[in-house]
């Protein structure tokens, strides 16, 4: 059964909220994929914080209308389930790194920062590091100097206790 009028402009409203604070929207079809793997990608949808959603193509078209991903509205035909991120890269991953693993689920668009991404620029999106991991980066590489500082005061005090003994 469809939706009635209050709740396509309810889905329309909830996903211009989305895309809105979007960084990223990627989009990838999904016919023949079986209940309990879209399961498993929405659970890990959730914990990459990406909204995960399938949605009807017109409702998205006008939900990207006037926005930064407007573009995108070309490549919205056929069966599609919607990844939309704040994180540049999370909706990304989650969608390429499942679609390596299934088959069914083939990633068709993107669009990071208005520009338009066919299925390779996505592949190339999501192999960028998370900011998290990037972060974990900067910390281990801003240690790096004090740790061997560390290291080398402590080989130091070795050597003058062998030498005093």
């Amino acid at each position: 059964m469809g939706l009635n009028l209050d709740e396509k402009k309810a889905v329309v409203a909830e996903v211009s909220a989305k895309v809105a604070g979007a960084q990223t929207i990627v989009v990838a079809e999904y016919s023949g994929l079986q209940v309990a793997h879209l399961t498993r990608l929405r659970a890990q949808a959730r914990a990459a914080d990406v909204y995960l959603r399938v949605l009807k193509n017109t409702l998205v078209r006008r939900a990207v209308q006037g926005s930064a991903f407007a573009e995108l509205s070309g490549q919205l035909t056929g069966p599609l389930i919607y990844g939309i991120s704040e994180d540049p890269v999370a909706a990304a991953k989650v969608l390429h790194d499942f679609a390596k693993t299934n088959d069914k689920l083939v990633v068709k668009a993107g669009s990071y920062a208005g520009e338009l991404l066919d299925a390779a620029g996505v592949q190339r999106l999501a192999a960028i590091p998370s900011r998290e991991e990037l972060l974990a980066q900067l910390l281990g590489m801003m240690q790096a100097p004090v740790t061997g500082f560390a290291c080398a005061l402590a080989a130091l005090a070795k050597q003058r206790e062998e030498a005093v003994a």
